[in-house]
């Protein structure tokens, strides 16, 4: 086998035992130790290509983010915003959940995983962002709102009750949410 494919093999072997490692124990109960013993590679390997567990976990969140939670665009922004933030709260009720929150509490005192949660953040953001400014300039939402507030008005609630734990997620809890906000986000009625 060429040294190449050798080399991605084992690059997915450790994201994947990172991932297996997290949901079963927990990121904090997580080791590079178990990580390499459960990848069949050397602790060596691992730290040539990642510096920390928490790099090895963000590189995998990246990589499931990217693959269910883009931004749709049927024109319609409430319809979209449905879609996206229904396909969020699917997401963090799979395994991805439970990587994500193991992230977000290392964040808080390791500066590895918050920077890997700012600059997943920063993504989800820009995304979110990008789709209400093209709403904006339809006219479906005011022109003088601040977009990143309103990205975080929209996220607010799935973030608040999913991390804390308040009370389930229904499937039309974003739906709910959207239908309740939206009218603070769209224009005055002409004349008004």
């Amino acid at each position: 086998m060429p040294p190449a494919h050798r080399n991605e093999d084992a690059r997915q072997a450790i994201l994947d035992a990172t991932v297996a490692l997290s949901v079963e124990r927990g990121f904090a109960a997580t080791t590079i130790e178990a990580v390499a013993g459960r990848a069949g590679v050397g602790k060596t390997t691992i730290y040539r290509w990642w510096p920390s567990k928490a790099a090895i976990l963000i590189e995998a969140i990246e990589a499931a983010r990217d693959a269910s939670a883009g931004f749709p665009d049927t024109g319609e922004i409430q319809t979209d915003l449905v879609t996206q933030t229904t396909n969020v709260m699917h997401l963090f009720e799979s395994d991805f959940g439970t990587l994500w929150r193991g992230l977000i509490a290392a964040a808080q005192s390791e500066e590895a995983a918050a920077e890997g949660v700012t600059r997943i953040l920063r993504v989800a953001i820009d995304g979110c962002v990008a789709r209400l400014a093209k709403a904006r300039e339809a006219g479906q939402i005011r022109a003088d709102l601040d977009l990143e507030l309103a990205v975080e008005i929209i996220y607010g609630p799935v973030y608040h009750t999913w991390l804390l734990r308040t009370r389930p997620l229904p499937e039309g809890y974003m739906a709910s949410v959207l239908a309740t906000l939206m009218p603070a986000l769209a224009p005055a009625p002409e004349g008004t």
